[in-house]
């Protein structure tokens, strides 16, 4: 598994609408949060995506992973790196849970939540997680439908606590990351905060 820093991206006006919404959403306090040695809460995003395995460097799969970066950046967390993995069980499962050995205090995935044969990213993130949280879940896919983001809305997606890390599954299309970084990104502060007791 390679681990890389995100690189910066240029993103189209609706995504830099939408970094700019979750930044105002997650205005009370992300950096308050314990994580990165700037006080940042610490994030990781990990793309589910079978292209991985046919590139030199598995984080260019799509622009998904960067657009993920700059989102949660703009929302005042400090992203430790974007990894990219096959859409295999057992793999999801060993990024997943390497961000939460690592102590991020949030792990976003992208990718791997429909129907299809090889979207079983919510099995590998069940066995990981502590306290499910469906109250998040049901938010993702309720602001998914309502924004027309139809993959996020019928997103099997899971959210939840393992250990002290909030990890949360999103659907790959840029729609629904737009949709689902905004929605999240107040609830990821609070619980964060809860986790940590402040």
């Amino acid at each position: 598994m390679n681990m890389s820093m995100p690189e910066t991206v240029e993103v189209d006006p609706a995504d830099a609408a939408a970094a700019e919404q979750a930044a105002q959403l997650a205005s009370s306090g992300a950096g308050e949060a314990s994580g990165a040695a700037d006080g940042l809460a610490r994030a990781l995003v990990v793309v589910v995506d079978d292209r991985v395995i046919h590139t030199a460097q598995p984080t260019d799969a799509g622009d998904i992973g960067p657009l993920v970066a700059e989102l949660l950046t703009e929302a005042g967390f400090h992203v430790d790196a974007t990894v990219g993995v096959a859409a295999d069980e057992v793999d999801i499962r060993n990024a997943l849970n390497t961000a939460v050995i690592g102590g991020v205090d949030l792990v976003v995935s992208i990718g791997g939540v429909g129907v299809g044969g090889r979207d079983v990213t919510p099995e590998a993130t069940a066995e990981l997680l502590d306290q499910p949280l469906p109250g998040i879940s049901e938010a993702l896919r309720s602001s998914g439908l309502a924004a027309g983001a139809t993959d996020a809305g019928l997103s099997r997606g899971l959210a939840g606590v393992s250990g002290q890390t909030l990890v949360v599954n999103l659907a790959s299309s840029r729609a629904a990351v737009r949709d689902g970084m905004a929605t999240l990104a107040p609830l990821a502060t609070h619980i964060i905060r809860e986790i940590g007791g402040v």
